[in-house]
């Protein structure tokens, strides 16, 4: 199965293509139900894997090793990869794309800052120099084979976010990422200097950019649409609010009723999951 041609496919379809963070493999058990697609978040796999912010504690092996769990158990999504700067060096970022590639990511993002990193929508990012990351770029498309390509720049200052844009635009990625975008004006800007090439909007709750439908980036004429965060904060939310009720009634569980969580529907969800019920032949797999 060649997922990063059936995620370029799907991009080039009409509409915008939404990919839904996860964070773990329960977030993306939920998450199949609802959405063809997910998008593997650093910001929430630093948080469940290591209970860190998203500053570049990552290490590639642990999430080549959850991306491998992940194709076992979803055979048919679409997966991309948050894959920060690369890991720092551009032979380590070729090795573990390629590594990402044969344990079945459809697609990776590969941004421009430098170390010490910062979530997309943080305030007090460091950049590459240009030159820099356009050379690992260039090195990591050579080593792919059919991955999609993200190529994310966080640049902050106006003159740079259109030199960067252009520069990105200009080379073999299949997508371009300008993250952290404030302003529908500023969408339609970098929607204007990059012809063509098909653009991703980042959304995450809190952060700095506005609130869009997917019908409205289709309008301003994006093609991907990723939502980092979603899983993690309803369940941050949730949990907070199930314990907080717990520990008002003395440690006695609510009702159980109809409709409820329990075990039944949380085993049923995760049988799902298990290799020996999917397609043998991968050709039979719908992505």
């Amino acid at each position: 199965m060649r997922y990063g041609n059936a995620l370029r496919e799907e991009i080039r379809s009409p509409g915008t293509t939404p990919l839904i963070g996860i964070y773990d493999m329960y977030s993306a058990s939920v998450a199949a139900q609802h959405f063809d697609g997910f998008f593997v978040s650093g910001f929430g796999f630093a948080a469940s894997h290591y209970g860190l912010p998203d500053m570049g504690f990552i290490a590639w092996p642990d999430m080549v090793a959850f991306l491998e769990r992940l194709r076992l158990a979803f055979p048919a999504q679409h997966l991309l990869v948050d894959i920060d700067d690369g890991y720092v060096d551009p032979e380590v970022a070729c090795h573990v794309v390629q590594r990402l590639e044969k344990a079945g990511a459809s697609g990776v993002v590969m941004e421009d800052q430098k170390r010490p990193r910062r979530c997309g929508h943080a305030d007090g990012k460091l950049l590459l120099p240009l030159e820099e990351y356009l050379e690992k770029l260039h090195l990591v498309l050579e080593s792919r084979q059919d991955l999609v390509v993200v190529a994310r720049t966080d640049a902050t200052e106006e003159a740079d976010i259109v030199r960067r844009a252009e520069a990105l635009a200009a080379t073999e990625a299949d997508v371009v990422l300008v993250d952290g975008v404030r302003s529908t004006e500023w969408i339609r800007r970098i929607r204007a200097v990059t012809g063509d090439k098909p653009l991703l909007f980042n959304q995450i709750a809190g952060g700095k950019s506005p609130r869009l439908s997917l019908s409205e980036l289709t309008d301003l004429g994006y093609q991907v649409a990723i939502y980092s965060t979603p899983c993690l904060f309803a369940a941050h939310a949730a949990i907070d609010a199930a314990l907080t009720e717990l520990k008002a009634a003395d440690g006695r569980l609510p009702e159980f009723v109809a409709g409820s969580v329990g075990v039944r529907a949380s085993t049923e969800l995760l049988e799902k999951n298990i290799s020996r019920h999917h397609p043998r032949d991968p050709e039979l797999v719908s992505v």
